[in-house]
């Protein structure tokens, strides 16, 4: 299970968001408190940024913690939408480059905490037959989470909007998930640099947490989304089976799936 983090609001130093807080991503690697599978996220992390709406990344395949260039680049990037994550990686999958996220096309970045269960065995070909070119030659790696970011980018080629995007590539699980017995867990973080677009969703194993946090005192005109919480707040629990939307006014938008 990785830990995941996303962040709209006022632009402010990646620092503060990875590093500062007492619950950081950084804690997170080596001492999560939420997490229904694995003990660390110790196998790589990225964090994505946008400037105006271009997107930008730095990921890497060492533990967060041991990473000795990011503590520099994080006090000087700012950024008003950022996403970030450390790794738990899949059994049997390398922790490879092409497997750490965020996974990005054109301005779109994306997050992935859960699995597929026995995804090479289950759900790869099915997932991978429903996908356009575009979509397809987007796939680096050998991760369920980015077949699921590609499937995002596929369902947006004809949705209207990230929410609808990701409401269809839930649809398209679920369905994928009934036919082949197949369990699931997919909370998403996605981005434009516009907003935020969040899911908490699983089937047939416990789901995943997922909070978010509007306009705190630390963080004003804002929203943080994450796993656990960064810091003690007023830190809201994202229901199961929904959909949590944040444009620029920074008031959430919860659709229930």
């Amino acid at each position: 299970m990785c830990r995941l983090l996303g962040y709209l609001g006022q632009p402010v130093l990646l620092d503060r968001l990875v590093s500062q807080s007492d619950h950081s991503l950084v804690v997170q690697s080596y001492q999560p408190k939420e997490m229904t599978a694995g003990l660390m996220n110790a196998d790589g992390f990225g964090v994505g940024w946008y400037r105006e709406t271009e997107a930008f990344m730095y990921r890497n395949t060492l533990p967060i913690w041991s990473d000795v260039n990011l503590q520099s680049l994080s006090r000087y990037v700012e950024s008003g939408c950022v996403l970030a994550n450390v790794r738990s990686a899949t059994a049997g999958l390398a922790t490879d480059l092409s497997n750490c996220q965020p996974f990005q096309y054109d301005s779109i970045l994306g997050l992935h905490n859960g699995f597929i269960q026995d995804f090479r065995k289950t759900l790869y070909r099915p997932l991978r037959d429903r996908l356009s070119d575009v979509a397809y030659e987007l796939i680096q790696g050998l991760t369920d989470s980015e077949h699921l970011f590609a499937t995002v980018i596929n369902e947006l080629e004809t949705s209207a909007n990230l929410t609808e995007a990701l409401h269809r590539t839930l649809k398209v699980l679920t369905e994928l998930g009934e036919k082949h017995q197949v369990p699931f867990s997919a909370n998403l973080i996605l981005s434009d640099g516009n907003q935020l677009v969040a899911s908490r969703y699983a089937q047939g194993v416990p789901t995943p947490t997922l909070y978010y946090l509007v306009n705190d005192s630390n963080f004003p005109q804002s929203v943080l989304v994450a796993s656990e919480p960064l810091f003690e707040g007023n830190w809201k629990a994202l229901s199961d089976r929904c959909l949590l939307t944040v444009d620029d006014d920074f008031e959430p938008t919860i659709t229930s799936i």
